[in-house]
């Protein structure tokens, strides 16, 4: 088989077991007074969408750290912020200021899910392929096999969608840089 139909196929099956555990509950679901990390990530829209910058990391009266407070780096808190704005489109209630503190549905999760999909399709997923196939020695077989140990890798899988967090685009950021360095020093 050639080696980009082996690469569509272990594409393929990555975003679909992604999806797959994406369909389960995750920790914190239904549980006040902090519901987990899905209103921890949902909590970091609402603030990166309502407040100005240089209040995404500090105590005020509209951002109480206590309460999930923005502790990621720039770069998730900048997502947090794209992310926010498409929400704000399809359902304000979802980032209204203090408003939305616990807020849960069905529509908002699958919306939660989708930008976990959508950042690792167009972010994450690229990033791994040209590494492995540009930046791994070895035959294409090997290639193949290291581009499918590492997008079914369980832990990675089970944080963004099992656990509810975003940490693929940071990762994915260290695999461009690694193909960006190789094609500066090469």
């Amino acid at each position: 088989m050639q080696t980009w139909s082996l690469v569509s196929i272990s594409v393929l099956l990555a975003v679909v077991v992604r999806w797959g555990v994406s369909l389960n509950s995750y920790s914190g679901a239904g549980k006040p007074p902090m519901f987990g990390d899905y209103e921890a990530q949902r909590h970091w829209q609402e603030v990166t969408y309502n407040l100005p910058l240089q209040q995404w990391y500090f105590n005020t009266s509209d951002n109480d750290l206590n309460y999930w407070g923005l502790d990621y780096p720039p770069l998730t808190a900048y997502h947090s912020w794209l992310c926010a704005y498409v929400a704000k489109m399809i359902n304000p209630e979802w980032v209204e200021l203090h408003r939305s503190r616990g807020f849960e549905s069905p529509a908002h999760k699958l919306f939660m899910r989708t930008t976990v999909l959508v950042t690792d399709v167009l972010i994450y997923i690229p990033a791994v392929v040209l590494y492995c196939l540009y930046l791994t020695d070895g035959s294409a077989k090997k290639r193949v096999s290291v581009l499918l140990s590492i997008l079914l890798y369980p832990g990675l899988i089970l944080i963004d969608y099992g656990h509810f967090q975003y940490p693929l685009h940071t990762h994915a950021l260290f695999f461009s840089l690694q193909h960006n360095l190789y094609t500066l020093i090469c």
